[in-house]
Order: C-alpha cells, then sequence, then structure tokens
C-alpha cells in the first residue's frame, strides 16, 4: 500500500544550456543522494559541445536519487536528478512514473524431437554408419563359423545396410545366395558406380578391410602417382615468401579518446566549413620590430597597469582598424535567403588551446572598445578559456577570428574559416631575422601573416586590402593614431 507522505520527486532534467545543443556530458556531481539542496545551489557540472557549465538546481530539497554516474553523455530534456521537495502533497513514491513489476515468464516447453521412424520390433539404424547404441563388430568376411555370428539386433542392422548399399551400387537383386559383397561405404559405392570401377577388383586399405575413396581412384588410373588431393602439400617454391608476424597488442601500444564535446563540436564544424565555404588564403611577412618596441612601453604605461599587455593585443587593435577600413569583409553567407550580411559590428573571436580542445570565444562589440577596454576583455578572455569557464554565449556571434600560431613556435598555416565567418587572421612566431632596413641588412623582428577568407564574399582585391593593412599597421603602428 502507497503511504501518502508531505513531499513529491522533482525530476531535474538536463537543460539546454546553449543555443541548439542536444546533449552534455556529466562532468562532476557536486551532492550525493541524502544530501540536503536549496534553490540556486550548483548541484553539477556538465561539459557541452561549446563549454563547461555548472547547473543549479531550481528547488529545495533532498536529493533522492543521481540519475547517471559521472562522465555519461546525457541528452537535454532527459531527468539527470531527483530530488524530495515539501508541500507536494501527493505520494513521494507516484511522482516519478510507477513502473509495471515484471512478471516472470511463462516457463517454455522444451519442443519434442520426433520420434524416429522404425521397423516394428526393431532399433533404429544409421545407415551405412552402424547400429545405433552398439559397440559390436563389423561381420568377418568369409568363413565365420556360426558360433562366432552376431547377435539378432547387428544381423538386422548388417542386412540393412547391406539392402541400402545394394540399392545405391545397382546390384543385390542378381547377386548368388552366399555370396560375400566388399565392405566400403554408400558414398564410396556411388563414387565406384560412377567411374565404373568393379569393387570386388579392389584390395581394400581401409580398417577392417574397407574400400576407401582413394582405393577408388587408384583403381581407375593404377600407373599413375596418387592424386594431388591425397598428397601432402607440394613443396614450396618460393620459400623466401614468408607469413608476416603476428603482432599481439596488449593495450600499452594506442589509446584510444571518445570524441565527444568540443572535440567532436570542433571537428564537425571544421570539416561543414572546409566543405562549404571556398577557403582563400594569402600571406605577408612583415617587420614588426616597431610594434615590439610599442608593446614594451605600454608595458610601463599606467593607464594600461594590471592589464595582459602583448603583441596579441595590438595586432587584435591593428586587424580592427582595418576592418574599418574595408567593413565589406566583416560579413556572412545567408543561403538560405541568398544575401550578403554586412555586420556594422565586429565581434572579435581569439581562438584558445584548453585541455578541452580548441574553442574561440569572441569579444563583443569589439570595435567599439578602447585599447585599455579592448586589453582587459582579452585578459577575461584567455584567463576564462585556460580555467574551462568559458559560456555558450562567449562563442556564439563571432565574425571575424585571430589564431595565434606563433606562440608554438609555427611560422604561419592556412587556418580554416569559423562557421559564419567570413575571414580569419593566423599570426606567426615572431623571430629575429636579417631583414633590409633602410638600405641595409638588419636583424629585426619579423612575422608572417595569412589571411584566410570566404571566396564568395571576399574577393582577392578585398582581402589584400585587409591583410595589407595589417601589415602596414604593425611595421608602423603611428598609423593606430592616423587611421583609427
Amino acid at each position: 500500500m502507497t503511504t501518502m507522505t508531505d513531499t513529491s520527486l522533482r525530476e531535474f532534467k538536463m537543460p539546454d544550456v546553449g543555443e541548439g545543443l542536444t546533449e552534455a556530458e556529466i562532468l562532476k556531481w557536486y551532492v550525493q543522494p541524502g544530501d540536503t539542496v536549496t534553490d540556486g545551489q550548483v548541484v553539477c557540472e556538465v561539459e557541452t559541445a561549446k563549454a563547461a557549465v555548472e547547473l543549479p538546481i531550481p528547488y529545495d530539497g533532498v536529493v533522492r536519487e543521481l540519475r547517471f554516474p559521472e562522465g555519461t553523455t546525457v541528452d537535454v530534456g532527459t531527468s539527470i536528478i531527483a530530488v524530495a521537495v515539501a508541500g507536494g502533497g501527493a505520494p513521494a513514491e507516484e511522482a516519478a512514473p510507477a513502473k509495471a513489476e515484471p512478471q516472470p515468464p511463462a516457463p517454455s516447453r522444451p519442443r519434442p524431437e520426433p520420434a524416429a521412424k522404425k521397423p516394428a520390433g526393431r532399433k533404429p539404424v544409421l545407415v551405412g554408419y552402424g547400429v545405433a547404441e552398439s559397440s559390436t563388430k563389423r561381420r568377418p568376411r568369409r568363413g565365420v563359423p556360426a558360433a562366432a555370428a552376431p547377435a539378432e539386433d547387428t544381423l538386422y542392422a548388417a542386412t540393412a545396410i547391406q539392402g541400402v548399399q545394394s540399392e545405391l551400387n545397382g546390384h543385390g537383386h542378381g547377386q548368388a545366395p552366399g555370396e560375400q559383397r566388399p565392405l566400403a561405404k554408400p558414398p564410396v559405392r556411388k563414387l565406384a558406380k560412377d567411374l565404373g570401377v568393379d569393387l570386388a577388383t579392389i584390395t581394400p586399405s581401409g580398417p577392417d578391410g574397407i574400400i576407401t575413396r582413394e582405393d577408388v581412384h587408384a583403381a581407375v588410373a593404377p600407373p599413375k602417382a596418387p592424386e594431388p588431393v591425397t598428397e601432402a602439400p607440394a613443396a614450396p617454391t618460393a620459400p623466401a615468401v614468408t607469413p608476416a608476424p603476428v603482432v599481439s597488442y596488449d593495450g600499452t601500444r594506442e589509446t584510444r579518446v571518445p570524441i565527444k564535446g568540443v572535440r567532436k563540436v570542433t571537428a564537425a564544424a571544421m570539416v561543414g566549413s572546409a566543405f562549404t565555404a571556398p577557403h582563400v588564403t594569402e600571406f605577408v611577412t612583415v617587420d614588426v620590430t616597431r610594434t615590439m618596441k610599442l608593446v614594451e612601453e605600454l608595458k610601463q604605461d599606467r593607464e594600461l597597469a594590471g592589464l595582459r599587455v602583448n603583441p596579441l593585443l595590438l595586432i587584435a587593435k591593428a586587424l580592427l582598424v582595418a576592418i574599418r577600413r574595408n567593413p565589406e569583409i566583416n560579413a556572412s553567407w545567408d543561403e538560405a535567403a541568398q544575401e550578403i550580411v554586412v555586420k556594422h559590428y565586429v565581434n572579435l573571436g581569439i581562438a584558445a588551446a584548453t585541455p578541452r580542445g580548441l574553442i574561440v570565444p569572441n569579444i563583443k562589440d569589439a570595435h567599439a572598445k578602447t585599447l585599455p577596454q579592448l586589453a582587459e576583455s582579452l585578459g577575461e578572455l584567455v584567463s576564462t578559456a585556460k580555467e574551462g569557464r568559458t559560456s555558450p554565449a562567449a562563442m556564439q556571434g563571432g565574425t571575424v577570428t585571430i589564431t595565434n600560431v606563433g606562440v608554438f613556435g609555427i611560422d604561419t598555416g592556412t587556418p580554416i574559416l569559423n562557421p559564419g565567418e567570413s575571414a580569419i587572421l593566423a599570426v606567426g612566431a615572431i623571430k629575429l631575422q636579417p631583414w633590409v632596413h633602410k638600405g641595409k641588412v638588419k636583424a629585426r623582428q619579423v612575422t608572417t601573416l595569412a589571411l584566410s577568407f570566404d571566396h564568395r564574399l571576399v574577393d582577392g582585391e578585398l582581402g589584400s586590402k585587409v591583410l595589407a593593412d595589417v601589415a602596414a599597421i604593425l611595421e608602423q603602428p603611428k598609423r593606430l593614431l592616423t587611421w583609427a
């Protein structure tokens, strides 16, 4: 009987913590069954395709059950935790869907084996292979005394075998009484009949004087060597050819990593981008010695005290200025409407490598920020990404992206566009190289920039202008004052 209580079970379902997400992985539970929770308390951390997110419970109560263990990927809308809340007025046991008690299946009756047909009063016989459930030996070939004659059952079995053999062989009806027939199994007799061989002329080589298939073949062509199928395999003609050694994998030579979360979505997005948008990549090598000097000066500026000041800050500012000078590059392709959508704002994406995979959060309205504001936003973006706390909203709505492969010592690359964006700028390593400066070869700080763009939106002229503007600003940073 169900007991009425003043509590009821509430099922907290996996929410859609990001636009268009269908699943999330439970990374960590912060509560266990029996714990008391309050409205707004974080109960678990989940990883979506875009970020790691903490989930708060929306009501007070006591945890009854965790529906899934850590590491499980759960579809959005699926219950992940059951909480008993007060004041429900409904039976706690009835709050969750009642499960019907499974009924034990009716015992299945084994099908009776079909009874073997046999002559009345006689035991069944496996024709051609002896008497069932009998250990008697075959009868002697010739001259067996009557005292050694087999028992009645054995005599019947031998008679039945001979009868079937005679039918297969086409003999028996005209055989003289008392004549001893050669011993051979029905398949061998049929082979002899097909080849026109008289079994009486063959010397048996099988056990107990049984004629074998080999005996029949030998009788057909006595002068010939035994058939190849009866011989051992032929001697190898190419002894140098040996089978490849079998490699045993004991589990330590390979590691398999499930494709899920950020890596899964990143892979799908990159494949979609690479095979949807026609990519074009242009390169330019630029002397950034003056930019590096400006970075050192800005680090001493009181207005930027405590902020992250590095070459990426000035490169980002240079790209924003280039976009202002060439606004058509900041656009997207609307396939459904067959329109080019020019954006009058710049959400600047910054590619960040994290233990969870590559993510690209973006700085909203980066075009409207001053240099100190841009430095502050960059610092927050990088710190949040390294901690794995980037929100899904921070990775939505990007328009143009910067990826800094130079931090890994790489000179340049051909970056793939983020879906829905028009361009991505790759920044290579800044190295001291020989460079012609004011007519003389000197050691200068040099880097290579690569700009990939969607050729449906951006033609060669527009892409070249943007890349040239970025390079010109990094070569002469004072242009930031005149072009901005």
